[in-house]
């Protein structure tokens, strides 16, 4: 798969446009269906198209970077980029099309959940961290918004989404970009000295499976500072009632991912085989979690704008006003 130029590459010869499903600062994404024109057997009749307007991008290196980065993965739980179309004004990519919404949207609909519930979200998520990582791809922004489901059956599988922050970090490199969303960021990259892994990412997991559990995250503060100073000394509890009846083995994984010290911190493939994960998860429903994921979700999408991706400018912006105690 590369780059498709030209009249013969047109994307509209092969596609017909749909309704729009979302919009960004450059992009709009669509829902698409092949044309007779279209022979590929590899694609789907029916697909997601990501329009990119060329003239909005500050960097087009940040969209190749993307670009390939998501060209590079071939995963039943990583959403999948079949063609692109590279236009004089605009970048057309074709997408797998998913159908379930988020995550945490599914569970609050559901209205009832359990440890074994989230244990089998946490192994499918670790399971395609753990096929990035071994391909260097370090994610850098997981959160709900960026886990997604296929279809809107039960049994759909989760899709990681969403690689605009996503980089290649081979032996040797060292990252020192700021960038995440504030929650789920960690400690490592606040302290703006550089970070070198995945671990990142594990850390970013460890905020999901604490929420999963209990409904709200383990970290929450109004103002910025006080949120980095909150996740830098990892200042967080396990309150009284929403934990009283949640697993030890539970509250180890969590803790054995909110491990300040990234060498530490356990890493895909070793949550993977976390005793919780393999059976000790609990089968007894979450009530009280999910009222309150009912609460937080509502909360966190009334703020996704305000609190939505910081980007690395707005981030550093911030560190720069931030000294760690």
């Amino acid at each position: 798969m590369g780059f498709l130029k030209g009249s013969g590459a047109d994307v509209k010869k092969n596609y017909k446009m749909g309704k729009q499903l979302g919009a960004g600062n450059f992009a709009v994404v669509k829902i698409a269906e092949k044309t007779s024109a279209n022979k590929s057997m590899d694609i789907p009749q029916t697909v997601a198209v990501k329009i990119i307007d060329k003239s909005k991008v500050e960097d087009m290196n940040d969209i190749t970077r993307e670009i390939e980065i998501m060209q590079s993965m071939d995963h039943p739980n990583v959403i999948k980029l079949f063609e692109i179309y590279d236009e004089s004004k605009k970048m057309n990519l074709v997408m797998e099309l998913v159908t379930g919404g988020e995550l945490f949207d599914r569970i609050v609909a559901k209205g009832s959940y359990t440890e074994k519930d989230a244990a089998d979200v946490i192994v499918t998520l670790s399971g395609a961290l753990a096929y990035l990582h071994g391909k260097q791809i370090v994610h850098r922004d997981l959160k709900p918004e960026n886990i997604l489901l296929a279809s809107d059956k039960d049994d759909a599988p989760i899709k990681v989404a969403d690689f605009g922050l996503a980089r290649i970090c081979g032996a040797g490199d060292m990252m020192k970009t700021a960038c995440g969303t504030p929650g789920y960021v960690a400690p490592e990259i606040l302290k703006n000295k550089g970070y070198d892994s995945g671990a990142v990412d594990m850390w970013s997991v460890g905020v999901i499976l604490y929420i999963l559990l209990c409904g709200f995250p383990p970290f929450y503060e109004e103002e910025l500072p006080a949120l980095f100073d909150q996740i830098l000394n990892a200042r967080y509890d396990f309150p009284s009632p929403w934990w009283d009846n949640i697993s030890q083995e539970a509250k180890n994984l969590v803790q054995s991912l909110l491990e300040l010290e990234p060498k530490k911190r356990l890493s895909a493939s070793q949550t993977i085989q976390h005793e919780w994960c393999q059976g000790k998860a609990k089968t007894d429903a979450l009530d009280a979690a999910t009222k309150s994921l009912k609460k937080y979700n509502a909360s966190r999408k009334l703020k996704k704008v305000a609190m939505g991706v910081i980007a690395e400018q707005k981030l550093t912006k911030a560190l720069a006003n931030f000294t760690p105690k």
